[in-house]
């Protein structure tokens, strides 16, 4: 059966390089951070610190991790969107973290 539109196509995971698999993973736990760090439309239903602790540490390991393969143009923009998602944790969390101490500090050092 013939594809109607480019966009019903379906890519082969094998034919994807490790580049563009990374980086649509950390955009995935980035859109999904920021929506539990409460930057979506509707924060008071959607905001769960906890939650967002968890993709945010999730995201600096990955980013972390990465860097040194992906190469220093992706990791940049990657640890760009890092240290936003770090930056509104500690914004909206009532009982701030000690320097060092937030999601994903561990790994990046700390964010101020």
């Amino acid at each position: 059966m013939p594809v109607e539109h480019p966009s019903d196509a379906v890519r082969d995971i094998a034919d994807v390089n490790a580049v563009e698999v990374i980086n649509t993973v950390a955009v995935h736990l980035m859109s999904a951070a920021a929506v539990k760090v409460g930057l979506a439309d509707d924060p008071a239903a959607q905001t769960d610190l906890d939650e967002a602790r968890k993709l945010i540490s999730s995201l600096a390991g990955l980013v972390v991790a990465s860097a040194p393969e992906i190469g220093d143009q992706h990791a940049r923009a990657l640890r760009d969107g890092l240290r936003s998602l770090q930056l509104a944790f500690r914004e909206a969390s009532s009982i701030p973290d000690a320097v060092g101490k937030g999601p994903g500090e561990k790994l990046t050092g700390p964010v101020t």
